[in-house]
């Protein structure tokens, strides 16, 4: 199976999720569900829509044409995958695959379903791909390994995994910067990046960085559509929990029935509270962003104002070169070969 077989399969993978019907997304979805609960259908959907996207033809050759079509040797590549939001593993399988490796899969235990249910997917439409594709346990027979998870079991990763080449990420979040100048409806995108996949991801946005005095009504206004989040059990609990946290302590915050807004230093907020620091000037925020730019994995603006980053709606929406971390998978595994 040549460079161009293994293009053409992933081309079609993409089409098939693209099609896929109403039954099927449901039925998918409440497997996934049962496996685990924060898989709503919505969001499962959206994933899935997601992986089709990555895969749109034009995009996805123009993004492996620039690497090597053929390693000089197939490795076996250890790949540890996250499961805080469906198919968030879909990337590195991606990338092991097309640079013509073996992929060795230890799945979260939180997204084995769905992992295992595109992988299929792709075999049906390249039989091939049965023997370079296995779900494991253990990776003891990896050549070399790709692993994501928090700062703690990146310490882990680090010390098991260092006698081989390695690619190791961390705990990362990311940011929405606003001006005081947005429209409603920019403010409305922004939702989708605060509440997709109920904040779990690391693409969601936990943090916002406002101009000093910002007034928050028009932002809570504009979030409103979203209070639909409360109907999940799991977000419910985590926002009365946090609520009654931030009232015993009496910290001042924010509070529109489904999302506290509380000011903070620290990036990471819990489920339901939206962390926020405010910024004197333009100069100001840079030299605060530069202070925790290893912390983060995107920044979102209104209609990507500010350099590098999304527009705002745009965080769950990368491209197949929108790497995790800021490290080239792809460059990684030519240079393992």
């Amino acid at each position: 199976m040549n460079h161009s077989d293994r293009l053409a399969a992933f081309i079609a993978l993409g089409h098939r999720l693209q099609n896929l019907s109403a039954a099927e997304i449901t039925e998918l979805a409440a497997r996934a569900r049962n496996q685990n609960n924060w898989f709503d259908e919505p969001n499962v959907q959206a994933a899935l829509l997601g992986v089709a996207a990555l895969l749109e033809e034009h995009t996805l050759r123009q993004w492996a044409s620039r690497y090597p079509a053929e390693p000089a040797e197939s490795r076996r590549v250890g790949v540890v995958m996250a499961g805080n939001i469906p198919l968030v593993g879909f990337h590195d399988l991606l990338c092991v695959l097309v640079s013509g490796h073996q992929l060795l899969a230890k799945p979260s235990s939180e997204d084995r379903l769905l992992m295992r249910w595109v992988a299929d997917e792709l075999i049906k439409l390249e039989p091939r791909f049965a023997e370079r594709i296995a779900f494991v346990e253990r990776l003891n027979e990896a050549d070399a390994f790709i692993a994501t998870g928090s700062n703690n079991t990146a310490r882990y990763f680090e010390y098991y995994f260092s006698k081989k080449p390695h690619l190791i990420r961390r705990n990362r979040t990311s940011l929405a910067i606003l001006n005081g100048q947005e429209s409603a409806a920019a403010l409305a995108a922004l939702g989708r990046d605060i509440f997709q996949y109920y904040g779990l991801g690391c693409r969601n946005v936990s943090k916002l960085y406002v101009p000093e005095g910002y007034r928050f009504d028009a932002l809570l206004d504009a979030l409103e559509p979203w209070h639909t989040v409360l109907h999940h059990n799991r977000y419910q609990n985590n926002y009365d929990y946090n609520k009654s946290i931030l009232l015993v302590n009496s910290v001042p915050h924010f509070d529109n029935g489904f999302l506290l807004l509380t000011p903070g230093a620290a990036l990471v907020s819990p489920i339901s509270v939206l962390h926020y620091g405010t910024y004197q000037s333009e100069v100001d925020l840079v030299d605060q962003l530069t202070d925790v730019a290893e912390q983060i994995q995107c920044i979102v603006s209104d209609a990507h104002q500010y350099p590098g980053s999304f527009a705002f709606g745009q965080a769950q929406s990368p491209t197949v070169s929108d790497y995790a971390d800021g490290i080239d998978t792809m460059a990684f595994l030519a240079e393992i070969a």
